[in-house]
Formats: C-alpha cells, sequence, structure tokens
C-alpha cells in the first residue's frame, strides 16, 4: 500500500534553520491551523485541544519569555548557547501555542456514562493534542513550511498566560514553530523494526 498521505509523514522533518520568506499571508495560516484542527478526532469527540498563533510582536515576545524564564535558570556562562537557540527561534516568520482544555478533560470525568473510563481521560486528551500537533505539522511542511516542536512549559506557562490573556484553564502542552526553510533538517535515525512492532496471525 502506498499513498500521498505516506509521503507526507515519511517526508516530515524537524527544521531548526527558519526564515521568515514565506507566500503564504498570516490569515491563509492562521486558517489553515484552524481547519486542520477542526478535522483531527478526540476521545468522545470531546475536542480539548486550543490553540494560539503568534506572528510578529507576539512571536518575538514569546521567546523573550523563554530567554528571560531560561537565563533565571542556567549558569550565564552556558546560557549563551541556548540565547543562541532561542534566537532561532525568533527568526522564524510564527509559533503556535498548543493547550489542553482542563475544564473540557474534568467534565468528561464527571459525565456518569464514562465513569468506568474516568482515569484514561487525560490520557485520551494527549491523543488528541499529539493529533492535533502531527496534523498541523505535516500540514505546513506539505506546503512548503518547515517545523519544530518545542516545550518550554511549565517554565513559562504563567508569563505566556499573562502576556496573552489566555484563560486559566488551558494547560499549555508545547510551542511549535515554522517558517521559511534556510536549511533541510536532518535525516531521522529508526530503530530496528523488531524493536517496535509484532504482528500476530
Amino acid at each position: 500500500m502506498e499513498t500521498s498521505f505516506l509521503q507526507l509523514i515519511k517526508q516530515r522533518r524537524t527544521v531548526y534553520a527558519l526564515g521568515k520568506q514565506i507566500n503564504f499571508s498570516e490569515a491563509e495560516i492562521y486558517d489553515y491551523i484552524k481547519d486542520v484542527i477542526r478535522a483531527v478526532p478526540s476521545a468522545f469527540n470531546s475536542q480539548p485541544v486550543r490553540v494560539a498563533v503568534l506572528f510578529n510582536q507576539s512571536h518575538q515576545d514569546l521567546w523573550e519569555i523563554v530567554a528571560t524564564a531560561l537565563a533565571a535558570k542556567i549558569p550565564a556562562d552556558s546560557f549563551l548557547r541556548t540565547k543562541a537557540k532561542i534566537s532561532t527561534f525568533q527568526k522564524a516568520f510564527g509559533t503556535i501555542l498548543f493547550f489542553t482544555d482542563l475544564d473540557v478533560v474534568q467534565k468528561l470525568v464527571k459525565t456518569p456514562k464514562l465513569a468506568t473510563y474516568q482515569y484514561q481521560e487525560y490520557n485520551w486528551s494527549e491523543e488528541a493534542q499529539g493529533n492535533a500537533q502531527f496534523a498541523v505539522w505535516t500540514g505546513l511542511e506539505a506546503n512548503g513550511l518547515g517545523v519544530n516542536l518545542q516545550h518550554y512549559d511549565p517554565l513559562i506557562t504563567a508569563t505566556v498566560k499573562q502576556r496573552f490573556a489566555i484563560p486559566e484553564h488551558w494547560q499549555l502542552r508545547g510551542e511549535m514553530v515554522f517558517g521559511s526553510i534556510e536549511q533541510p533538517g536532518k535525516i531521522k535515525p529508526m530503530i530496528a523494526d523488531d524493536a517496535r512492532f509484532k504482528l500476530f496471525k
């Protein structure tokens, strides 16, 4: 079996060298991200994924927040390397903040007809996050953009919520950076098939 979808998955890479030279407007990108996230599945159609898309100064501000938070945690001689890494994110076109709406999670936990499954609900919201992040990532790269995914939560969560007026019940789960591809991503190493696949007939 072979599909164009499989080819897109195989071509997806983590790209760190990003720029701002893209052929889409901010509105086109924002609408595309919304379309993708509306289409991804979630347990019991709970739809717990929330996003904030940052462009321009908002994008820059996010990575200044990250730099400030890390500067307070990392020795000064090590921070220079960290600051250089953060500057590569600032050179990108934008950032997508992914959140889980904990009110949605708690509502399902308290639903009597789902009592049997309560202990799994947070895990299921994480599955929804994975679905959304993977779909957006693959979709953006299918349109010629480069993407990488960062995880500076919970270190930056409180400041991010204050700066961007994010509801308290939205839990930050990741920061997806995107832009023009200035240098291709590296080939991904693969573990042996027998370490992760089993077949039973």
